[in-house]
């Protein structure tokens, strides 16, 4: 079955969940890989290169303006239709046990990264979308610490959160646009993640492979607007993620309808 997407941006890419997205794709799907490890990135980019692939790397800093403007100019010169924001970082430890410029990056590569990018990027993908009689793309890499305080991992769950309840509310913005809108929401992965974290075991009892989690997204896309990966967890946060649902939805009604009635008055 053809991929509904031509051509996919990948940020966090060269490892991990964002690789697995990367190997989960339709070969059809073009790919520009976002990254910061120039090795990884490109052994990742080797695997999928085909003579009917366009496959395109970038070496990006996602905390600094240099680096998300970078992404912005490549992704729309390759006319983007599925935007996967997968980079993130985060430091185990107390908050005041960190330096503050790592505290400021968990905020600029998880926070405002995606918001810069999806921001900058949604409308060209909407429009492009529109014309073509088809539907784009957009995937937000929360985590499952986004629905609770976590201490000792504070600043990153709180970047989590941010990505949830954005995401959530960007999707029933969205509701009649020709977009889908998924905040994918991983426990325990096989990943990097813990080693850079600063966690004392590297990987968890019974962690996720990436290509699942991937997986159940792509799978999940225009579908569900929240998922969280993995069927026990999906269990398990079911009495809070419906009622969030159901609130989100009530409350899409009324702030649209006030929005619409303040934009008529202007």
């Amino acid at each position: 079955m053809p991929s509904p997407y031509r051509s996919a941006v990948i940020t966090g890419a060269s490892s991990g969940i964002g690789a697995a997205f990367a190997d989960v794709l339709s070969p059809s799907t073009d790919l520009l890989l976002v990254g910061r490890d120039p090795d990884r990135l490109a052994a990742v980019a080797a695997r999928h290169t085909h003579p009917e692939r366009r496959v395109d790397t970038l070496i990006a800093d996602l905390a600094t303006d240099e680096g998300r403007a970078a992404v912005v100019e490549r992704a729309d010169a390759s006319a983007v239709d599925l935007l996967v924001n997968n980079a993130g970082v985060g430091a185990f430890g107390a908050v005041l046990d960190h330096d503050p410029e790592a505290e400021r990056q968990v905020g600029e590569v998880n926070v405002m990264a995606p918001l810069i990018l999806t921001r900058a990027l949604l409308p060209g993908m909407i429009a492009r979308a529109g014309e073509a009689g088809r539907r784009a793309g957009c995937i937000l890499v929360s985590s499952q610490a986004a629905f609770t305080p976590v201490p000792y991992f504070a600043t990153y769950a709180a970047s989590k959160a941010f990505i949830l309840l954005w995401g959530e509310a960007l999707a029933e913005e969205l509701r009649g646009e020709p977009v889908d809108v998924l905040t994918l929401c991983p426990g325990a992965t096989r990943s990097n993640f813990g080693r850079q974290a600063g966690f004392p075991v590297p990987s968890l009892p019974g962690a996720a492979h990436p290509r699942d989690v991937a997986g159940q997204a792509l799978r999940a896309l225009g579908r569900e607007s929240v998922l969280v990966s993995g069927r026990v967890s999906q269990l398990a946060f079911l009495p809070m993620t419906l009622p969030r649902r159901i609130t989100t939805m009530g409350l899409g009604k009324v702030m649209g309808l006030v929005s619409r009635r303040a934009v008529r008055r202007r």
